[in-house]
Parts: C-alpha cells; sequence; structure tokens
C-alpha cells in the first residue's frame, strides 16, 4: 500500500511539474498572438473592402537588422467586412490577430465620401479595438498612409501613433479625434464629426511655390521637405457620416480655438508699423472662450468672444517692444487677424459644409422648453443660415528677456 501511495504521489508532482514549467499552446497564449498597431481601410475594385493590417516587426530593431528596415509589417486582404478579414488573415499568419492594441484607425477618402457610419459601429462593436484609437482621413489610399508611417524622430511605430495627435495641445492644426469621439458625433443628430486630416509628403521643396502662408496648408500639400513621409494637418469635416470637405491648418486652429483644445499656438500677423512685415505671437487663452446663441428670431445669431495672452516671439532692431503704445498695436492686429479667420471658418462650415462641428447647439438648446420644441426648431438647417459675431481679446507682452531698468 505504501508503494502505491508513493507512487501515486510522484505522478501527481510529475504532472503538477508538466503544467507549471511547460508552455501553454491555447489561442491566447502571447506567442500565439499577432498585435495590430493600425488599420486602413480602402476599397476594392471587386466591390469589397481592401484592408490593411500593421504590425510591428521586432526583428527590425535587433543588432543585425538592416538599417533600411521600417520596423513594420502589412499585410493586405480584401474581404467583405473587417471580421471576415481578421479570419483570412488569422489562417494566413498562423496567429491569432488582436486588435487590443490597434493606435490608428485610417479611411481612405473615397470610403469617408461613401460614408462611415456601418464601418463605425462595427468597430466600435468590437470588444477587442479601444475607443482612444485615433480615426485618421487620408487624402491616399489608406495602404499608402501605413506604409509610409515612419518617423524621423521615433523609432517605434506605437509611440509614433501614441505622440503624434498631441501635436493638437500646441499647434491647433489637428485635433485630437478618437473612435469614441466620432462615434458619439454621429449619433448625434445636431452635431458633425470631424477627424483628422493626413497625406504623405511630397518631399519636394517646390510644392507649394508662392507666398502661400504656412499656416493655410493641407496634408500632403506642406512646404516641409523630410524624409518622414506620412504628415497630419487640418481637419475632414462631416455632414452626418459622409466626408463633405476639408479645413486648412489655419481652419483646424479656430476650430481648437472656439471648442478651447489649444494650449498654446503660434500665429503670424501684420506688422502694424509695417506691412512688408510679419510678427509671430505665441498665444493662449488666459479664459475659456464665452458663446451664446440667439434664436430668437428664427436663425441662430451666435456670438463668440475669444480671450488670449500672446507673446511677440520675433523681433527687430527697429522697434521699441516695450513700448505700451506699440503692444497695443499689436493686439489690434491679433484681434482683428482672428476675428477675420475665425468668421470665415464659421461661414465656411456653416454655408459650404452645412455642418455643425462644434458645440453650438448645446447654447441653442437651452431656450427651449421641450425636447419637442427643440426638435421641431431643426437645429441642422437653422445652422446653414446662422450669423456670427465674432471678438478677440488679447493682451500682448514682450518676450524680450532684457527689459528696461
Amino acid at each position: 500500500m505504501k508503494k502505491f501511495l508513493h507512487s501515486i504521489l510522484i505522478t501527481f508532482i510529475l504532472i503538477v511539474n508538466l503544467y507549471a514549467f511547460s508552455a501553454s499552446y491555447t489561442y491566447d497564449n502571447i506567442d500565439n498572438l499577432a498585435y495590430v498597431v493600425a488599420i486602413g481601410i480602402d476599397t476594392s475594385k471587386s466591390n469589397n473592402l481592401k484592408i490593411s493590417f500593421q504590425f510591428t516587426d521586432t526583428s527590425a530593431y535587433s543588432n543585425d537588422s538592416s538599417s533600411g528596415s521600417k520596423g513594420t509589417i502589412i499585410n493586405t486582404v480584401e474581404a467583405q467586412s473587417l471580421e471576415s478579414s481578421v479570419n483570412i488573415l488569422n489562417s494566413y499568419i498562423g496567429k491569432n490577430v488582436n486588435l487590443a492594441h490597434c493606435k490608428v484607425i485610417v479611411f481612405s477618402e473615397e470610403i469617408a465620401k461613401a460614408g462611415l457610419s456601418n464601418y463605425i459601429y462595427s468597430l466600435i462593436n468590437n470588444s477587442q479595438i479601444r475607443p482612444t484609437s485615433n480615426i485618421v482621413i487620408s487624402k491616399c489610399e489608406a495602404k499608402y498612409y501605413l506604409e509610409n508611417s515612419i518617423s524621423e524622430s521615433e523609432k517605434l511605430i506605437t509611440k509614433y501613433y501614441d505622440v503624434f495627435p498631441n501635436s493638437s495641445d500646441y499647434t491647433g492644426y489637428i485635433s485630437y479625434v478618437t473612435l469614441g469621439d466620432f462615434f458619439n458625433q454621429i449619433t448625434d443628430k445636431t452635431r458633425s464629426p470631424v477627424a483628422i486630416l493626413g497625406g504623405v509628403n511630397a518631399k519636394t521643396s517646390d510644392i507649394n511655390s508662392g507666398s502661400e502662408d504656412a499656416s493655410s496648408i493641407l496634408a500632403s500639400k506642406s512646404t516641409v521637405v523630410g524624409e518622414r513621409g506620412t504628415e497630419n494637418l487640418g481637419l475632414a469635416v462631416f455632414k452626418e457620416d459622409k466626408l463633405v470637405g476639408e479645413l486648412t491648418a489655419l481652419e483646424s486652429l479656430c476650430h481648437s480655438i472656439i471648442d478651447n483644445e489649444a494650449n498654446t499656438f503660434l500665429i503670424s500677423i501684420a506688422n502694424p508699423r509695417n506691412s512688408e512685415n510679419t510678427i509671430d505671437l505665441s498665444a493662449s487663452e488666459y479664459k475659456k472662450t464665452s458663446i451664446n446663441v440667439d434664436v430668437s428670431n428664427g436663425s441662430p445669431y451666435i456670438n463668440i468672444d475669444v480671450y488670449l495672452n500672446a507673446e511677440i516671439m520675433s523681433i527687430d532692431t527697429n522697434t521699441d517692444y516695450l513700448d505700451e503704445a506699440y503692444l497695443n498695436e499689436v493686439a489690434t492686429s491679433a484681434n482683428n487677424f482672428l476675428a477675420s479667420q475665425i468668421s470665415k471658418y464659421l461661414y465656411k462650415t456653416s454655408t459650404d459644409f452645412k455642418s455643425c462641428i462644434n458645440d453650438f447647439d448645446k447654447y441653442a438648446s437651452i431656450h427651449f422648453l421641450t425636447n419637442n420644441d427643440w426638435e421641431n426648431y431643426d437645429w441642422v438647417s437653422s445652422y446653414e443660415d446662422a450669423f456670427f459675431n465674432v471678438n478677440v481679446y488679447t493682451s500682448v507682452n514682450s518676450s524680450m528677456l532684457l527689459t528696461e531698468s
């Protein structure tokens, strides 16, 4: 009996050790997973979707990797849906494709013009895809955008995808738009979505010959010449779920200012004492934008007050930047410039795009006693006839390190 019990004990210990120290080969084991960092969605000639999946190539970061490696692997599948494409790809690569670490979802312009509702609903319904994934509308094929998504300053593509949307905080030239944001906006009957506008840099110095201001450019048409492929500048504007237009970098800044999304930003204004020169100002809000909407006369009358602090960044030897009178002139020039640009942006969205992409509806709805009254007012149609009054109040300081004693 003792020998029998001893044999059972040894067998039990062997079984426990076997499971404890041997690798598990279940389908969800980390060795059997392939993590997607970005998804690109295009149309195909066969009326299917052409879906590209970008993976990190870990071998590119090893000591013996070639210096020309981009550090990513892209596989493209033609299928009727995202779910079908993942299923096909599982068989192709011999691993279970996992979308939990997807950072960016890229749609081509062609897809976006036809409408994104079905795709957005499917993506938000996928338990693996996080609502914090950024939405990009590419002016080129989405696959081409992914192929050129390399960064000169970030070696890891995942880090680059994490960082680039943050430029909205200090430029205002894009907005931080996530899958969750986009879903909330297309399900909102009174506000339309925006998305980051992306493209591939032309890498040529004469792409924008002439005197075009750099802040009025779009993605893929910037004045930058560099080795990095993709660039994200401007916003894609939607009417409901369909792409209807684009905003330049400067127009996107106006959008950010109204929504209080830009912490700091740079603007170039006319020098009030020398019309041939411009002055660069670093600006930031010192008070939240004040918005009031009057609907008493039928068409919305929207009053917007913007409050900014600014410092002069560019100086010359012929100007006294400590002179209070001159600083007041600069402030007036900045106020006039921004008020004009914001007004142009607002009439472009209301008249040309017929799309309300700011939060004006919440300021209008407070004037209605019931939901039925608000719905009968039909904000979406009324916004097309809106009038805007924009006031900018800027306090300008010299940024000179040396001051008069």
